[in-house]
């Protein structure tokens, strides 16, 4: 039996829809600006023709269903982003497109939170982003449903106070699913127990304490959280 100075931190783990087993948090990847119009209301241009590019949170910033969110610390401007989480169950490095879905162990629905005020910050500065992207509480996700086929391309959709604030669907994605697996997969090993939130459409916005957000993608899953 292996000793710690202190006992280690529990595992990150998120449930899996119609299973008492959970699914333990790896690593979680996150994609920016993977849709033309998010890409147009952040300054963007909408005809990048760069590969997607990656940000990381930390694997305990997952949140599963039914958890409250803490209002961070060093921002006046969070803001909801609503995205397609790919939930992966198998080990792969370089694979190709043709590959990737055979990695995906399901998906779920979740919401990259952001301190915008900060990320803007940054980014003006060619700062790292982990400050705006990494806290705690800051990746809420649904129930990983198990999936097999080609993935979901449904609508996605977000609200907050009962007002819908995204609608889109998951089909408008710049890269999709199997391009977004490929290319991570090349710039890490991809492991059991990884989360790959794939990109948001338009209409992010912000939220504050008291706020009901509730998230949907067709066919995969609904989340639903209240900020503290």
């Amino acid at each position: 039996m292996t000793d710690y100075v202190f006992a280690p931190p529990p595992q990150p783990a998120v449930p899996v829809a119609g299973d008492y087993a959970l699914f333990p948090v790896r690593r979680i990847y996150c994609v920016g600006r993977n849709y033309a119009a998010h890409r147009r209301e952040m300054g963007g241009a909408e005809n990048d023709p760069d590969p997607p590019f990656f940000f990381a949170k930390p694997s305990d910033a997952a949140t599963p269903p039914g958890t409250d969110v803490p209002y961070p610390s060093q921002t006046s401007n969070l803001h909801h982003e609503m995205e397609l989480v790919a939930a992966i169950g198998a080990s792969g490095a370089n694979v190709s497109r043709d590959e990737a879905l055979s990695l995906v162990f399901g998906y779920a629905a979740g919401v990259d939170l952001t301190r915008r005020d900060l990320q803007s910050a940054y980014r003006e500065k060619g700062q790292p982003w982990e400050g705006a992207k990494g806290f705690d509480f800051s990746a809420p996700i649904s129930a990983i449903k198990r999936w097999e086929g080609p993935p979901p391309q449904g609508r996605i959709s977000l609200s907050v106070n009962g007002q819908v604030k995204q609608d889109a669907v998951v089909a408008d994605m710049i890269w999709d699913v199997a391009s977004v697996i490929a290319e991570a997969s090349r710039l890490w090993r991809l492991e059991p127990g990884d989360l790959i939130y794939t990109g948001t459409p338009e209409g992010v916005g912000p939220v504050v304490r008291g706020d009901l957000v509730q998230g949907e993608i067709e066919g995969v899953g609904e989340l639903s959280f209240r900020i503290v």
